[in-house]
């Protein structure tokens, strides 16, 4: 009894140290995945992307309204 429940500790701890590591990475690299995302889903609505400050603030722009407004 007492190695099985040895396995099953090992296992959850595996399981917490690579859980720790994907919402590390994902915090590091949220904003450059939302960009890329955004990215994708302006040339997809026929509009235009548009970089913000920081990483994870761009945006979608509508193409006519930006010609009118020149």
């Amino acid at each position: 009894m007492g190695r099985r429940g040895q396995a099953l500790i090992e296992y959850v701890l595996i399981i917490a140290i690579i859980s720790v590591i994907t919402i590390s990475l994902v915090n590091y690299f949220g904003g450059y995945l939302k960009d890329s995302i955004t990215k994708t889903s302006c040339s997809m609505v026929d509009k235009e992307y548009e970089e913000g400050d920081k990483p994870g603030e761009g945006k979608c722009v509508d193409k006519k309204l930006e010609e009118v407004m020149k």
